[in-house]
């Protein structure tokens, strides 16, 4: 998907920035924004005594310390350094001497979202931002260099830089960029659009193998998850909700753990949930434990796994199905065909199972809100907590931590964050910090969907596939995230995996693939590499199920089909090679 860039900033109503940041969470973008490099009073406000913001991701320190900042998520993937990487490169500056910091949501918003989009997911961090960021590092090294050039008289082209040290050949004299930091903030930064940036052949740090910066940390214990988040006369919540998706809290009976040490009591957070308040998280859990709870499941109750499956498979059958590929006719091909091959096949639902459970802190005023959360996307968690705190957007700030695990859990839904506010607006002015029990987790995910697929293949005399059909029957992510992205009712990103991009079997004549939507009460989410991860495996098993039938290897028949993807077939054709496809072997395996 394309992203146009206005070159307008837009007036954001909080109703506006709500829905584009539950948009932008399932993997679109619905606001415009562009990429101005000046820094302007906000800015000039924002950053340590003595440290200087030459534009909105480059500070420079007097030691010659340079500050990237970085508005998306770290969470394990190496985003933080990647990006770090990217600007630096362009900035010409010494990697060595090189942090980091992140961007606040409202911080972003208060100036007019000069850092973009602060969502990542679906390996975009760095995909879709690549461009401006390197623009950005490159827009600060042209100015310090010209700050240079103003200080000395000569002109900017006479210059050089590396590592941070602007030189000036012709003369002999060097300075840093610690040194002209200041009167480069001053300077009009330059128009993005006229920098040219490096050719990719001659970088020196991106894309190349440098130590990761946030690794130290991690090591040695220093770092501070959002579930390490400590603050003065702190409070802790457990959280049950409803063991059925659906179901409602029919009530609870608080005198049974009243009395109990550092219990604060028992709270209503939302129709399907309570939550009990202690000076300790263990204190609260063991409460929670104590507390009598009536649940009112509700008609999801006689739902099992049994009437799920059943339900799945009848839209194996089914005449409602969309195709999103169809070309020849596979159907009347398969059905006059010499030999036919099928196969059902069916995966279940799967929690994300984040080493760091869902958890958020928050601290709700009169006037303001705060949250300190682990987040894919912080503006989708400031949008929360507008919403939930009743605050109005620029009342309000969150505090972005590292991820123990995100995987497309921590993107779109913020539900944890929702119930973290709903808790501490019962204690004024008290942070209040929510941890899920890993039970609690397990039960009350955005769960990978659960599909079942039919494949079917017809075979000539000599083996040849003339005709496949692969049918999936299963819930759409889309219908329960982001309905606004169905195509009347169609869930495209079904297809992942089986897209014309993706799908190296193009040699197949007559090819039928098409979804039939099946949605339970269950709710489910983006997960990991999403719908490839069942698609994928469906048709490789698919193949290999053919091959038998054909009586050919697997990698031959592969290669056969493949003729008008050299692209595919070259990738094949290494991974057999590297994996010494055909050679006998150890014994015993």
């Amino acid at each position: 998907m394309k992203k146009t860039h206005s070159n307008q900033v837009t007036n954001l109503s909080r109703r506006k920035f709500i829905i584009g940041s539950a948009a932008a969470a399932s993997g679109g973008l619905a606001l415009g924004f562009h990429f101005p490099f000046g820094i302007g009073t906000a800015a000039a406000q924002s950053t340590a005594i003595g440290d200087t913001e030459v534009n909105a991701w480059v500070v420079v320190k007097p030691d010659d310390t340079c500050v990237i900042r970085i508005a998306r998520s770290e969470m394990g993937q190496g985003t933080l350094t990647g990006l770090a990487q990217l600007v630096a490169e362009e900035l010409e500056c010494d990697w060595k001497k090189v942090t980091t910091e992140s961007v606040a949501p409202g911080r972003n918003l208060a100036r007019k979202r000069i850092w973009g989009d602060m969502s990542t997911g679906g390996s975009r961090g760095i995909r879709t931002s690549q461009d401006y960021v390197r623009r950005g590092g490159a827009a600060a090294r042209i100015m310090l260099m010209q700050a240079a050039a103003d200080e000395w008289k000569v002109p900017a082209g006479e210059f050089s830089v590396a590592n941070g040290v602007i030189t000036h050949a012709a003369s002999g004299r060097s300075t840093t960029y610690g040194k002209v930091a200041a009167a480069a903030a001053k300077l009009t930064a330059p128009d993005p659009k006229s920098i040219k940036l490096k050719d990719p052949k001659d970088w020196k740090i991106a894309g190349k193998p440098m130590k990761r910066l946030d690794t130290a940390d991690k090591l040695n214990g220093a770092k501070i998850y959002a579930i390490d988040i400590r603050l003065p006369g702190m409070l802790h919540a457990a959280i049950k909700d409803c063991p059925v998706f659906g179901g409602k809290l029919a009530s609870f009976d608080d005198s049974k753990i009243k009395g109990r040490t550092g219990v604060r009591g028992a709270v209503r957070v939302s129709e399907s949930a309570v939550a009990v308040v202690a000076d300790s998280w263990w204190r609260a859990k063991t409460a929670l434990e104590a507390l009598p709870i009536v649940w009112d499941e509700g008609p999801n109750a006689s739902v099992s796994s049994a009437t799920i499956a059943a339900h799945l498979k009848g839209g194996l059958t089914s005449s409602d199905a969309f195709a999103d590929t169809n070309y020849g006719d596979a159907l009347k091909t398969i059905a006059g065909a010499a030999k036919k091959v099928e196969a059902v096949y069916s995966l279940p639902f799967v929690s994300h199972a984040t080493m760091e459970p869902m958890n958020c802190t928050a601290k709700v005023s009169a006037d303001s809100a705060e949250a300190w959360v682990a987040s894919q996307n912080v503006e989708a968690s400031l949008a929360a907590l507008s919403t939930a705190s009743g605050l109005a957007l620029e009342k309000c700030e969150v505090h972005r931590h590292d991820l123990g695990g995100g995987f497309g859990r921590r993107g779109g839904t913020q539900d944890y964050v929702h119930q973290a506010v709903a808790i501490a607006k019962q204690f004024p002015g008290v942070p209040v910090k929510l941890i899920w029990s890993r039970e609690e987790d397990m039960r009350h995910g955005i769960y990978r969907p659960i599909t079942q697929c039919k494949l079917t293949a017809g075979l000539d005399a000599q083996g040849n596939v003339t005709g496949l059909h692969a049918r999936i029957s299963g819930q759409s992510i889309l219908a329960y995230l982001a309905p606004q992205r169905m195509e009347n009712g169609v869930d495209r990103i079904a297809f992942q995996g089986w897209t014309a991009e993706e799908f190296g079997y193009m040699a197949i004549p007559n090819l039928l693939i098409d979804h039939a939507v099946r949605n339970t009460h269950v709710p489910v989410g983006f997960w990991r590499g999403v719908n490839t991860n069942q698609n994928a495996l469906y048709m490789e098993c698919f193949i290999d199920e053919i091959a038998h039938a054909a009586k050919q290897d697997p990698l031959d028949f592969r290669r056969s089909l493949m003729t008008k993807n050299p692209k595919h077939l070259a990738v094949l054709n290494a991974v057999a090679e590297r994996a010494g496809w055909g050679t006998p072997l150890p014994k015993g395996i």
